[in-house]
């Protein structure tokens, strides 16, 4: 993957993604492909089993972490990813696994 730079405003992308997502690497993966892409933000177990991913950034580029969420390249098994778009909050830092 190669990170889109461009002068774009960020966008937040929440994308919660349902499968064998849990206990598999998943949210490491993730976090390894966000980072690469430049992107700031998080990767959280939720109790239901899916992971909940939080990332900022230039929205081509957070665009590319969705298509790669959906690669189905990732660790374990992805059945479905639902997105959400909106405003950055612009207080996150790295991108962390939780």
């Amino acid at each position: 993957m190669v990170a889109v730079s461009s002068a774009e405003p960020d966008v937040r992308l929440t994308a919660w993604v349902r499968g064998q997502v849990q206990g598999v690497g998943f949210r490491w993966w993730t976090r390894a492909r966000a980072l690469e892409l430049g992107l700031v933000g998080s990767a959280s177990n939720l109790r239901d089993g899916r992971v909940e991913v939080n990332a900022e950034g230039p929205e081509a580029t957070c665009r590319q972490l969705l298509v790669a969420l959906r690669s189905g390249d990732s660790p374990g098994r992805v059945d479905a990813v639902v997105e959400r778009w909106s405003d950055p909050r612009g207080n996150l830092v790295g991108f962390v696994e939780r």
